[in-house]
């Protein structure tokens, strides 16, 4: 502190220049963008995040739920923000790799528009049947769906959506076709799956998990690399003896207006947050994988989800024209 101070007397000017390059600080508030209606996870993962970034930045944070079109409203509302504001959007893949596949008429380019901040969160997916079917385990499904290909018809909560694809992606795997059965929701997909209205379906794990605790759902296999915390009766894909594996994320993003330093200072401050035990623990109970990223290493995480997913969507001719 003492060589900062006389640096300064014999140099004010250059040296509070670069003080200032370095190391950017906040001033004014910052605006975190959800796309989903509150309650939700990227809702949940954002204010969780948000509570303990306030205090590392040591200015207000606040939560803004700008509803609508699967969260592309927000990302429209984000890309146009002024560089000089603080304004992040929490992404999903939904929004940031698969809606400029099936999209025909996007108003913003997830890759031109934005830059990556810090990825939070991850979350895995469930393949599910009612408490009552005589599919018992992924052995029983696979049986059963290749000597029912005309009733393997597959429940997710919209088309378009991961779950969607992941449908796909598990129906080449275990050599057969499915019949995605798109729905408004997940609450639909739920009260169809346990009342025998249809036979499998596939959601993200904090959807399902409840369902399979109440006993009112069988989740047979989960999509992570390692089994759940919450679920550790339940096999992953590849215990099962499937080659699959796959996973969803929550991550910020800031418009590309937003100056190269900012971006890593508030990269690394989330990655601070997100590396907390507590907040680590807080989004695992609320059925999220923390995940503790800077910029540069979010940049990279995307990138591999992209070559993952990119190719199932293009290959489902997936379109949405309107």
């Amino acid at each position: 502190m003492k060589k900062v101070v006389l640096s300064c007397a014999l140099c004010v000017l250059p040296v509070v220049g670069w003080a200032q390059a370095e190391s950017p600080r906040l001033t004014e508030p910052l605006t975190v963008v959800v796309g989903y209606a509150p309650g939700g996870a990227s809702d949940r993962a954002a204010r969780i995040v948000a509570e303990g970034l306030e205090k590392q930045l040591g200015v207000p944070v606040v939560v803004e739920n700008k509803t609508g079109a699967g969260g592309r409203i927000a990302a429209q509302y984000v890309k146009a923000a002024d560089s000089k504001k603080n304004v992040l959007i929490l992404g999903n893949p939904a929004v940031m790799v698969v809606a400029p596949l099936v999209y025909k008429n996007l108003d913003y380019d997830p890759i031109k528009d934005f830059q990556p901040v810090s990825m939070v969160t991850e979350y895995g997916f469930g393949v599910a049947v009612s408490a009552d079917s005589d599919i018992k385990d992924i052995e029983d499904l696979v049986a059963w769906a290749k000597a029912n290909p005309d009733k393997f018809n597959v429940a997710v909560p919209a088309t378009g959506s991961l779950p969607h694809f992941f449908g796909l992606m598990l129906a080449d795997a275990i050599g057969t076709k499915a019949e995605i059965v798109g729905y408004r929701g997940s609450a639909p997909v739920l009260t169809d799956l346990i009342g025998g209205v249809i036979p499998v379906a596939i959601d993200t794990l904090d959807v399902l998990t409840r369902q399979h605790a109440g006993q009112r759902i069988r989740i047979l296999a989960t999509s992570g690399k390692d089994r759940e915390v919450d679920l550790p009766d339940v096999p992953t894909f590849d215990e099962s003896g499937i080659d699959l594996e796959a996973s969803g994320w929550n991550a910020f993003f800031a418009s590309a207006a937003m100056p190269a330093e900012k971006i890593q200072m508030l990269g690394e401050a989330i990655k601070t947050v997100t590396a907390d035990p507590k907040v680590q623990e807080t989004l695992l109970q609320n059925t999220l994988i923390p995940v503790s990223a800077d910029a540069n290493e979010t940049a990279t995480l995307i990138a591999d989800f992209r070559k993952q997913w990119e190719p199932v969507v293009r290959d489902s001719g997936f379109v949405v024209t309107q």
